[in-house]
């Protein structure tokens, strides 16, 4: 992966720059559902005026709606005359206008509907803007401790779940609320014995919303998180397909998923079950509602204190209080599941970002390449430090090795360099400024870096390699091509430079993708290049042509050579042996082979049956 145009915007590939996952442990998870759904109310804000619309289309049809039962009791009675006749002009009338309402009430809702998915998505597209916005401004840590699939699973299905309940519950939310006073109203205005009859089931409704909306809380929060996980190790495990099948790790791989789909389905299936026991037990409750109204009723109506009309009336209006009372409670129980997505996507968003630029921080244009590490010290832990006391010069030009074993602080002294992590310690300079003192779009501009675990996006060949200067012309990503080795082997594809490669590039050799990527890193014309173990996952004679291109261009810039084969480093200006975080050695190889230490040792041992040494 070349990012040598990666700066503060844009940070896709820097998780591959790291030298291993480490484990910081969880994020914290401090939000509640109050406060999320508060703070996701906020992203309302800039759809006032399609909610006001909204509003008032439901206002309206609420009234429409409130009319419906009003007629019908007047039809009734229209037919219940004392005198046996049947009032044909009222009878008319109120059909007419219940068919006006109905129709009415179809077409509000309709353009209901609209308004509120384009507004849903919107709200959802503004959402996902700025998460993956935050992704960007994200530090390096925080890719190397979260699983990238868990990422991916927040950005795609958490947001989802909040578009979908947005768009389903809004007009369910608005409109029952404006239902259940205007019903309530309405029995009130119809008989006060008859209301007080119906609102003995209430209390119930609200006591078996708040027992189950608790329990199922968790659970839809607990489904998010195994749902998570789950498209974590799909990612992986798709990600790295090829070492599975190596390993033969298909069973294993097979058990885990399962594993994990089990967790997932057993608290999906418990989320799903407890918030079905709602609606099957509000109908009971709904049910003993309408026998309490149907009895009083009748009594009522038998000593002539109301008609069979407003029986009848009232008993729709009943309805109409009760449905929504149903309705809110399941999209209460349904906001579970929004708000727990809206959770996860708040904690990412609520992560400490890459210190800003200081107010005064100035542009690096044109570096020299004179770099200075002076008393750096560096941790992943504040009580671990990974590097300790490093000091070096590097002059213009000049070509600096670092070699070590694994796990030594090679990358983490580059990842210093730029910025991807700040020193705990100490000051890093370029140009006798320190690096913090710069804007980081500008310093990270001035870099080239070509990696061992070579990155390349979904797109054709040339977009990969203009990666590295998005205002490059065809011909010098043709002439990039050609310094790198590449254009040989570009010209014998199908469509050439117009090729389109798969994820990462499997469609092409290890080889040929690191060839790409150092055409990527000469494309940016750098002061200052970055090779870490950049020839490493190529044959001898590629490697020979590489080391001829790149002696090419690193005349005049300088140098830092991360390096495993020692063959590649003889011409180094200096090289420094790092050890536990330390610089054990330092000199150029001739010096270092006089000295008989670490790197002639392993120098030797990497050539005790070559006659190089």
């Amino acid at each position: 992966m070349a990012d040598s145009k990666n700066n503060s915007n844009v940070s896709v590939p820097i998780p591959g720059f790291r030298g291993g996952r480490r484990n910081m442990g969880p994020v914290e998870k401090p939000k509640n559902f109050k406060n999320t759904l508060k703070r996701l109310w906020s992203y309302f804000g800039d759809e006032r005026k399609t909610i006001i619309i909204i509003f008032a289309l439901i206002i309206i049809d609420s009234v429409v709606v409130l009319l419906g039962p009003y007629f019908i009791g007047r039809a009734i009675d229209a037919m219940s005359l004392k005198n046996g006749k049947v009032n044909f002009n009222l009878l008319t009338i109120t059909i007419i206008a219940l068919t006006v309402s109905y129709i009415a009430d179809a077409v509000l809702t309709l353009i209901q509907g609209f308004l509120v998915a384009g507004s849903s998505q919107r709200i959802v597209r503004s959402m996902r803007n700025n998460l993956f916005l935050k992704l960007q401004k994200l530090p390096v840590m925080f890719f190397d401790t979260n699983s990238h699939g868990d990422i991916m699973s927040r950005l795609s299905n958490d947001i989802d779940n909040v578009s979908t309940t947005i768009s389903q519950s809004a007009i369910q939310l608005m409109s029952g609320v404006i239902s259940i006073i205007g019903s309530l109203f309405m029995m009130i205005i119809l008989s006060p014995i008859l209301t007080v009859a119906s609102l003995i089931t209430v209390p119930l409704v609200f006591l078996l919303t708040k027992s189950i909306a608790k329990k199922t809380g968790k659970l839809f929060k607990g489904q998010q998180v195994e749902l998570g996980k789950l498209n974590g190790h799909i990612e992986e495990t798709i990600s790295g397909i090829h070492v599975v099948k190596a390993f033969n790790h298909e069973e294993k791989t097979i058990k885990e998923f399962e594993s994990i789909n089990d967790r997932l389905c057993e608290v999906g299936l418990k989320a799903q079950i407890f918030s079905g026991f709602l609606m099957p037990i509000m109908n009971v409750i709904n049910n003993i509602g309408f026998a309490a109204v149907a009895g009083v009723g009748g009594v009522l109506a038998v000593k002539g204190m109301i008609t069979v009309g407003v029986i009848a009336s009232f008993l729709n209006y009943s309805r109409q209080f009760v449905r929504p009372l149903n309705n809110l409670a399941n999209v209460f129980n349904t906001l579970q599941s929004a708000v727990a997505g809206a959770e996860r996507v708040f904690e990412i968003l609520d992560q400490n970002e890459e210190l800003k630029d200081e107010e005064d921080a100035k542009v690096l244009d044109k570096a020299k390449g004179n770099v200075k590490f002076e008393n750096v010290y560096f941790g992943y832990r504040k009580d671990v430090n990974i590097l300790k006391n490093i000091n070096f010069d590097a002059k213009q030009g000049e070509t600096i090795a670092l070699v070590g074993p694994t796990g030594a602080g090679k990358t983490t002294i580059v990842n210093l360099l730029t910025r991807f992590y700040d020193v705990t310690e100490g000051e890093i300079f370029i140009d006798g400024i320190d690096v913090r003192n710069y804007t980081r779009d500008s310093l990270r501009k001035c870099f080239g870096i070509v990696l061992q675990d070579t990155y390349l996006f979904t797109g054709t060949i040339k977009e990969n390699i203009k990666y590295g200067n998005l205002i490059a012309s065809d011909e010098k990503i043709k002439l990039a091509a050609k310094m790198a080795n590449a254009h040989e082997f570009i010209k014998r594809l199908p469509n050439g430079y117009d090729t389109i490669l798969s994820e990462s590039g499997s469609n092409l050799s290890q080889g040929q993708r690191q060839l790409l990527a150092i055409a990527r890193a000469i494309l940016t014309e750098p002061s200052i290049l970055i090779l870490d173990e950049a020839t490493s996952s190529v044959d001898t004679r590629t490697e020979l042509k590489i080391q001829e291109a790149m002696l090419k261009l690193m005349e005049g810039r300088t140098s830092f050579i991360i390096a495993h084969r020692l063959s590649t480093i003889r011409n180094a200006n200096k090289i420094m042996v790092i050890d536990d975080g330390r610089i054990i050695e330092m000199g150029n190889h001739d010096e270092l082979i006089n000295k008989k230490g670490k790197y002639y040792h392993m120098y030797f041992n990497q050539f005790k049956n070559s006659e190089e040494i």
